[in-house]
């Protein structure tokens, strides 16, 4: 039989696999598991707003491999769900139809690039390719000419990634400026920081700000790029040779193959067990799953959420195969950790976002999350499997240092 086929090598797509592959030995049985992505590694993406991030990545043959997955490296063009085939082109050019039983679609989200002149100089952390871009360009600044804007960079968007990434680019400019002054201005068309974060972590935000000394454009959008600055909506020109976008995501456009309900962000409308509704066989988890976690409150697009919904999607699917029971998505309790680089970070619980701890304890935990938790397990199919268990919780690991 075809199997179960994961498209997306991502922390959606690598747990889905798992999580078929786990149930399938708890059971007894057989089950083919085929992961389809271009890539060959799980790459670490809440890291990519980081100095050196081409270290961000581990090897998807080693998380995968010794539980039985196979993988395929290529691309998945386009989904048909009425035969159950997906079109792939092999990273050598062959084009081929894979079969599937059970699909899961994990292929994530992207980055929404404006339409605006210069569009084409502005740096993202969204993928590895760019976020190495960037890393390069950063290293090259010290070697260009002295201006006002050399060890200036913008960043557009005040929401996690644009908070994150600003915090970040003070010390990485810093080490490469050496005595010359460093400015980073966070450029926000919201009248507040953090929009999306709500008003709980806001204090705390404003607070790494103001000591990092990033500058707050707020109720402005960018207008217009050139490689020595950018102009704002209401006229500012800023002399910056480092522009960042990090503004809005949408779901992988291979959702659009698949005949049912999307949200505004592209993802499809799953039910509690996370089927894709009114398209029998097809799963969605990660970025590309419209899904709840509770009433009144869809889970957001980032590594937490894909985490779960990946084992969930694996565990459901493998069931469907073997009709067994299949289980509701719960998933554990929401938090967020958020860094402010050398000013520590803001953690914090439930969906109010009430502060819990900042700070050098809150770095902890995020360093925890960002450099243990959320990293498979490699060359161990036993304690991949473990982890793989839709019940599992992350606080399980024991981590290298307090």
């Amino acid at each position: 039989m075809s199997g179960i086929v994961v498209l997306g090598g991502g922390f959606a797509g690598v747990w889905s696999a798992a999580g078929a592959v786990r149930l399938a030995r708890a059971a007894g049985r057989d089950l083919p598991v085929t992961l389809i992505d271009p890539g060959d590694d799980l790459v670490i993406r809440p890291r990519l707003y980081q100095a050196d991030p081409d270290r961000m990545r581990v090897s998807l043959d080693r998380i995968l491999e010794p539980v039985g997955v196979r993988r395929i490296a290529g691309t998945a063009t386009a989904v048909h769900a009425a035969d159950r085939t997906v079109t792939v082109v092999r990273r050598d050019g062959e084009t081929e139809e894979i079969p599937w039983q059970r699909l899961i679609l994990a292929t994530g989200s992207r980055l929404v690039r404006p339409a605006l002149p210069g569009a084409e100089s502005l740096h993202n952390v969204d993928t590895l390719p760019a976020a190495a871009a960037l890393d390069a360009h950063l290293r090259r600044l010290p070697d260009l000419p002295s201006d006002p804007g050399r060890f200036t960079a913008v960043v557009v968007g005040a929401g996690f990634t644009g908070l994150e990434t600003a915090t970040e680019l003070v010390d990485r400019l810093g080490t490469l400026a050496g005595n010359e002054q460093v400015r980073v201005v966070l450029v926000e068309r919201a009248d507040t920081v953090g929009p999306e974060l709500g008003p709980g972590p806001r204090p705390q935000i404003r607070e790494a700000l103001a000591t990092l000394g990033v500058e707050q454009r707020l109720g402005v959008s960018l207008d217009m790029v050139t490689p020595d600055g950018v102009t704002l909506s209401d006229g500012t020109r800023l002399a910056a040779r480092t522009v960042v976008w990090t503004a809005g995501v949408q779901a992988s456009p291979l959702t659009a193959d698949i005949p049912a309900d999307r949200d505004r962000s592209g993802r499809l409308a799953v039910d509690e067990q996370l089927r894709v509704r009114g398209v029998p066989g097809v799963y969605a988890a990660g970025d590309t799953a419209a899904a709840h976690a509770e009433p009144g409150h869809p889970v957001l697009q980032c590594c937490q959420h894909a985490l779960q919904l990946g084992k969930f999607a694996g565990h459901n699917a493998a069931a469907d195969l073997f009709e067994l029971p299949a289980v509701p998505f719960t998933p554990a309790p929401y938090v967020t950790c958020l860094d402010l680089g050398s000013a520590g970070a803001v953690f914090t619980n439930g969906w109010d976002r009430q502060v819990a701890a900042t700070g050098e304890a809150a770095k902890v935990r995020k360093r925890k999350v960002n450099e243990w938790w959320i990293y498979p397990p490699t060359d161990d199919p036993g304690e991949l499997l473990r982890q793989a268990d839709y019940r599992f919780s992350v606080r399980e690991i024991p981590t290298p240092y307090p």
